[in-house]
């Protein structure tokens, strides 16, 4: 979609590129979340293997892993947005889990144990991207957003 802009201005127009798609909360919807992300990324310019896809397979890998397993409610998707504008990528992760939240960015806190199984998928999301926060989601859930940088 392209912002229009008032007649008699120059000022640029900004494409924004959307993919939305809701996948269930299994190991096998995070995993195809992942996927299906870094496929569309390559669709607008983001080629598999480049730095910015790198990240962003990381990022959507633990977020995406996140809600199918801590935020897994059963029979209840959870819902993958990218965002696409000339310097920023926007990915958001939903789930229908509200009382389950994440720390909030700047508080979280390394595993316990060196050799624990988890602990470390939001400190991973903290340290790659520029921004992430926690938000409600209306009615129900919440939504876990992280936002990379990409040069200009």
């Amino acid at each position: 979609m392209t912002a229009p802009s008032a007649p008699g201005t120059l000022e640029a127009s900004v494409t924004v590129c959307v993919f939305v798609q809701r996948f269930s909360s299994t190991p096998r919807g995070a995993r195809l979340a992942r996927r299906l992300a870094l496929h569309q990324l390559d669709l607008w310019g983001l080629p598999y293997g480049s730095p910015a896809s790198d990240t962003a397979a990381v990022l959507v890998a633990e977020l995406a892993a996140n809600a199918a397993t801590h935020g897994r409610i059963p029979g209840r998707d959870f819902e993958l947005v990218l965002g696409l504008v000339p310097t920023t990528l926007r990915i958001e992760v939903s789930d229908t889990r509200s009382e389950c939240r994440p720390p909030s960015p700047g508080t979280l806190r390394p595993a316990p144990l060196p050799l624990a199984e988890g602990g470390r998928g939001l400190l991973l999301v903290e340290a790659l991207a520029d921004r992430w926060a926690v938000l409600d989601r209306d009615p129900i859930g919440k939504t876990v957003v992280a936002e990379l940088d990409l040069p200009g």
